[in-house]
């Protein structure tokens, strides 16, 4: 038998964000987007920055900026593990150009150094996709 819902839990190392049930989830992997409905097989993944749209039974949507973790999907309930949870009505532009402003000054002449500039700036700018 198929689940009809699925349980979204989102945790960050503060809090639990957000323990809902959904009928559909989309958010970016680390290689890319993945979309999840009821019914799907056993996942563990490593998360990539940006938008977590959630959809529940009614159609209607909310959406989060998530910053990286890992998920677990494991029967109907999806455990989103992540270092922020930001609902996206809540990015404000200008911290977003701030955060961007700041990853962009980051030194970057050792190949760590350059790694760590880069993930930020990617984190940065998926953050300003989001805002408002």
């Amino acid at each position: 038998m198929v689940d009809k819902q699925l349980q979204l839990v989102i945790v960050t190392p503060e809090r639990t964000v957000f323990d809902e049930p959904a009928s559909a989830l989309r958010f970016p992997l680390f290689d890319g987007q993945i979309g999840i409905l009821p019914g799907r097989a056993p996942l563990v993944g490593r998360l990539g920055y940006g938008e977590l749209k959630v959809t529940n039974a009614s159609g209607s949507e909310k959406s989060f900026f998530i910053d990286g973790g890992f998920v677990q999907v494991k029967g109907p309930v999806v455990s989103i593990l992540t270092a922020r949870a930001i609902p996206t009505a809540e990015v404000k532009r200008s911290d977003a150009e701030e955060a961007l402003k700041k990853a962009t000054a980051l030194p970057g002449t050792t190949e760590q150094q350059a790694a760590t500039k880069a993930r930020e700036i990617e984190r940065a700018r998926r953050l300003l996709t989001l805002a408002h």
